[in-house]
């Protein structure tokens, strides 16, 4: 297993990622964008999730597939992202066909980032404008740590963020993760700077830190948030051929990813969620011995992502929580 040539969910052929923030907002959207529709699932294993069109996602549901998966900072407001992003898919023809009319199918999430310090007191719900640019800047690169929708994420300990990981299979599959840190947990090791996520880094990709000599395993720890101010949301995707009901599993099995960067994970308190999106370019050797495959490297791909996420994160004026960086 080793990092794609950008070490970014864009790696899996087929697939951009767009940004878009407001800094007076202190908050944001990102887009996952397919080239074609493609196959998606969702799990959802956190107290306090807010999502759109994640029903219809189940393996026994009509749709097929999605234009686009969408994670937003503004709790429920946020949710309103995914409408601009469907709006602006729309007026490019794209979307599951109705007789002549095209409804683009776009299922998102949303984290808790009202309390961060930004300006919330709009008029006009800001969020699907913020879709809208998202969807327009989407591309093969994009900005990781203080971006999107983890602009203005927060976690229990650290500044959080936007995080990206990806890596090739030696069966030639390529798997990546995108990740909205705003856990009630902690990414870090007791009071220290190392990663939980450090026995999965791969090239150094969060400072190579490794894990402390000794660490807290009996600890009782206490939430630094309060309900609901909370949530992780994460993709993963693939550009292997799987149906609904294996890409939910892969989604499932990615969740160990971030229980294994932070601590603790799907608490009540936050709505962790996993979305799983598959192209279908590469065909499953093995069914039953790839699909677990899928599932380890999602799940690691993950938790290398949230590492990054609060790695890359910056320091800005205003924030609530220093940077990792400094």
């Amino acid at each position: 297993m080793r990092p794609g040539p950008r070490n970014l969910i864009t790696d899996v052929a087929g697939l951009r990622v767009g940004n878009a923030a407001d800094s007076g907002l202190r908050s944001g959207a990102t887009v996952l964008l397919g080239d074609a529709p493609f196959i998606a699932a969702v799990s959802v294993m956190g107290g306090a999730p807010g999502t759109r069109e994640t029903d219809l996602l189940a393996p026994d549901k009509l749709v097929h597939g999605v234009d686009a998966l969408v994670l937003s900072g503004g709790s429920a407001f946020g949710l309103d992202a995914a409408s601009g992003v469907a709006d602006g898919l729309r007026l490019m023809g794209r979307g599951f066909a109705v007789g002549v009319q095209r409804v683009p199918i776009v299922p998102g999430a949303i984290l808790f980032d009202l309390l961060n310090g930004g300006a919330k007191d709009w008029a006009e719900n800001p969020y699907k404008a913020l879709g809208r640019a998202a969807l327009a800047a989407a591309g093969a690169e994009f900005a990781l740590g203080t971006a999107g929708a983890g602009f203005g994420a927060m976690t229990g300990r650290w500044k959080g963020g936007l995080g990206s990981a990806s890596c090739v299979l030696e069966n030639g599959v390529t798997v990546g993760a995108l990740v909205a840190v705003n856990a009630l947990g902690s990414v870090t090791v007791g009071e220290g700077r190392q990663f939980w996520a450090a026995p999965w880094e791969l090239d150094g990709e969060f400072g190579g830190l490794g894990l402390p000599g000794a660490f807290p395993a009996n600890a009782e720890p206490a939430p630094r948030k309060r309900m609901g101010e909370a949530t992780t949301i994460a993709i993963v995707a693939t550009d292997a051929a799987l149906t609904k009901a294996q890409a939910q599993r892969m989604a499932t099995a990615a969740q160990d990813g971030m229980a294994r960067a932070i601590v603790p994970s799907h608490t009540p308190f936050d709505g962790d969620l996993v979305f799983a999106a598959a192209t279908g370019a590469h065909e499953l050797a093995d069914p039953l011995a790839d699909s677990f495959l899928l599932g380890h490297a999602a799940a690691c791909c993950l938790a290398r992502a949230i590492a990054r996420a609060v790695y890359l994160a910056r320091a800005m004026p205003g924030d609530l929580q220093p940077a990792w960086a400094g």
